[in-house]
């Protein structure tokens, strides 16, 4: 059996099954109680669990029970590049091994040609514990998307991939949103509360009104052109899944950004979308 071992240092999430538990017990204590159970597919960030676990796990919690695999789908990709699934079997976690669902993976090559992603990739890697929480049982499939306008056709692709098998699926795409600052070469409004505000009310809140008119065109142009998301091309997707399955009641869980967290003149936006 192949099995991906873990490639991001523990600073990013915890090596153990206490460190995960204790993180996602802190984050419930300032979560909403009992929320719905029925989204087909969600927006997640995915940066370190310490910036932005809580709205990844928040995402993930409202994920419908009943579903058996787990499509991540990370980016990173530029556009016009070739989607890229991983070929293990399984994948190393603090709470033990996720078991690939290559079945699905051989299902969704027949709507669109993939390559192997062999290479280490945080924006897929950093959900897989959160996954393996909430969904024990369950099996993933791990993808890397382009960020262009084919990726929102690889999402419904992946839809139709999961009906021919009968699979029940929660869709997670991961990215964060907007880069600013001099450790990312983008500081258009300069630096101070002036910046801080144009990311958080109208580069971010740009893209997210685009995750929530399901406007996959639209977060790919704000992703590429504006520089409002690293991975939009996975937001993309989620949508094209979303669609071709009738999740089309968006929600916006939660946003704020890395400042908030850690005051610092560069600084990275993340939201939590759910698609019910």
């Amino acid at each position: 059996m192949r099995i991906r071992s873990r490639a991001l240092e523990e600073g990013w999430y915890p090596s153990n099954p206490e460190g995960v538990r204790t993180a996602v017990l802190e984050w419930e204590r300032t979560l909403e109680a009992e929320p719905g159970r029925t989204a087909g597919a969600g927006i997640a960030p995915h940066a370190g669990w310490f910036f932005s676990g809580r709205l990844a796990w928040d995402t993930l919690r409202r994920a419908r029970a009943e579903a058996g695999t787990i499509v991540v789908v990370g980016g990173h990709r530029p556009p016009g590049a070739a989607p890229l699934a991983a070929r293990e079997d399984a994948f190393q976690t603090p709470l033990g091994p996720l078991t690939s669902d290559r079945e699905l993976a051989e299902a969704l090559g027949s709507y669109v040609r993939l390559e192997e992603d062999s290479g280490a990739d945080n924006t897929v890697e950093i959900l897989l514990p959160l996954v393996k929480l909430r969904f024990p049982e369950a099996r993933v499939l791990w993808l890397r998307v382009p960020n262009d306008e084919s990726s929102e056709g690889i999402g419904a692709a992946v839809a139709r991939a999961a009906a021919d098998l009968g699979r029940r699926v929660f869709f997670l795409a991961s990215t964060d949103l907007t880069h600013y600052g001099p450790n990312y070469g983008f500081s258009p409004k300069g630096r101070g509360p002036e910046a801080l505000d144009w990311v958080r009310e109208v580069n971010d809140a740009g893209i997210i009104g685009a995750f929530l008119a399901l406007d996959a065109w639209e977060v790919i142009r704000r992703g590429n052109e504006d520089r409002a998301a690293c991975s939009p091309g996975a937001a993309a997707a989620a949508i094209g899944f979303a669609r071709a399955l009738g999740f089309t009641a968006p929600r916006l869980c939660g946003y704020y950004t890395s400042r908030d967290v850690h005051p610092a003149d560069s600084f990275v936006g993340y939201c939590s979308v759910v698609f019910e």
